[in-house]
């Protein structure tokens, strides 16, 4: 996914930010941390069943994308919604996909 600066069109960054959770993995994620906790590469990993090296790659565009921020603790990284915006975010696509 590319990576799109101030200077891109509006349609250019609102395409990318929704690509990021076009995808079912990072939109697991994305519900998961709404309960406003850091988790690991490895919880996401197992809750959303995919291997860890999976997880990693998509939490990496996540992160590139400003959706969560990270925190290393010795080998382990933690990873969370990048703040209110981006919780407000999830919250409304998901109540707006409806029911589930």
């Amino acid at each position: 996914m590319a990576r799109t600066t101030p200077h891109d069109p509006p349609a250019s960054r609102l395409a990318a930010l929704a690509g990021l959770l076009a995808d079912e993995t990072r939109a697991s994620f994305c519900l998961a941390l709404l309960d406003g906790r850091a988790w690991t590469a490895g919880e996401l990993a197992r809750g959303a069943g995919v291997a860890p090296s999976t997880a990693s790659e998509h939490l990496g565009k996540l992160v590139a994308g400003g959706l969560l921020t990270e925190e290393r603790q010795g080998r382990h990284r933690y990873v969370r919604l990048a703040g209110r915006q981006a919780a407000q975010l999830v919250e409304q696509l998901a109540a707006h996909a409806g029911p589930g």
